[in-house]
C-alpha cells in the first residue's frame, strides 16, 4: 500500500507540473516554434485529467488510459521528428530525408498495432498488447535517434543551453526508462510491476521538470565557433540532394 501511495503522489505531482508547463508553453507561445511538442504537452495534461476523472470506473479508466497512451506514443515519435527538423532546418535535403523516414516509421507502427489487435481480437487485452508492442518499437526508435543526436551534437550545432536540447534530453530520458518498462512489464511479478511504475513516474516527472526548466531559463544562441563540423554536414546535405534529384 505504501508503494501505491507513493505512485499516486507522483501522479498528482506530475499533474501539477504539467499544469505549470502548459502555462509556460502558452505564455511563451511555444506552439509557433514547436507545435508538435506543444501538442504533446497539451495531450499529456489532457490525458492526465481524463484518466483522473475516469479512475472511479475500471472499464472507463482502462480505455481512457490506453487511448491516450496510443496517441502519446505516435505523438512522442513526432516530437523526435520535430527536433530533427529544427536541427536540420539549414539543410533541406537532410530534413526531407528525416521526414520520409519518420512517416514510414509511423505507418509501420500503426500497421503493427492493428495487426496485433486483429490477431488477438477475442482477447480483452489485445489493445494494451498492441500498444505495448508499438511502444517498445517506438521507444527503440526514439532512444536510438536521440542518442545519435547527442553524439553528433557538435556537428549539428546543438548546444546544451538550447531549448531543443532540453526537449531532446527530457524525452530521451523518459523514452529510455519507458523502453525498459514496456519490455519487462509482461514478464515480471505484480510487485515488480509496481516498482517499474514508480521508476516510470519518477522519470516522467523529471522529464517534465527538465522541460519546464529549459523553457524558463533564457536560451543561448549557437555561434559558428561551436559548429566545427558544419562543412561535413553540408556535404551530407549536398550528397542527399544529388541522390534525390537523380
Amino acid at each position: 500500500m505504501a508503494l501505491r501511495s507513493v505512485i499516486h503522489g507522483l501522479w498528482m505531482a506530475s499533474i501539477v507540473i504539467q499544469v505549470l508547463l502548459t502555462a509556460v508553453v502558452l505564455a511563451k507561445k511555444l506552439w509557433l516554434k514547436s507545435p508538435i511538442f506543444s501538442s504533446y504537452v497539451f495531450l499529456n495534461l489532457l490525458g492526465a485529467a481524463a484518466t483522473y476523472v475516469a479512475a472511479r470506473d475500471a472499464m472507463a479508466y482502462f480505455y481512457t488510459y490506453w487511448i491516450f497512451e496510443a496517441i502519446g506514443i505516435v505523438l512522442g515519435l513526432a516530437v523526435v521528428r520535430e527536433i530533427f527538423t529544427h536541427v536540420f532546418s539549414p539543410h533541406p535535403a537532410l530534413r526531407d530525408l528525416a521526414t520520409m523516414i519518420f512517416r514510414a516509421a509511423v505507418v509501420a507502427l500503426v500497421v503493427l498495432a492493428f495487426t496485433v489487435i486483429y490477431v488477438q481480437s477475442g482477447n480483452a487485452r489485445s489493445i494494451p498488447n498492441a500498444v505495448l508492442l508499438a511502444a517498445e518499437a517506438t521507444r527503440i526508435v526514439e532512444v536510438g535517434l536521440i542518442m545519435f543526436l547527442f553524439i553528433s551534437s557538435s556537428a549539428f550545432g546543438l548546444h546544451w543551453r538550447q531549448s531543443v536540447f532540453g526537449i531532446a534530453l527530457g524525452l530521451g530520458m523518459f523514452a529510455a526508462v519507458e523502453l525498459v518498462t514496456v519490455t519487462l512489464i509482461g514478464h515480471v511479478s505484480s510487485a515488480t510491476v509496481l516498482t517499474l511504475m514508480l521508476v516510470r513516474g519518477v522519470s516522467f516527472s523529471t522529464s517534465l521538470l527538465i522541460w519546464l526548466g529549459y523553457l524558463l531559463v533564457p536560451e543561448r544562441a549557437t555561434s559558428n565557433a561551436e559548429i566545427p563540423k558544419r562543412a561535413q554536414l553540408e556535404q551530407w546535405n549536398q550528397a542527399v540532394m544529388e541522390l534525390i534529384s537523380r
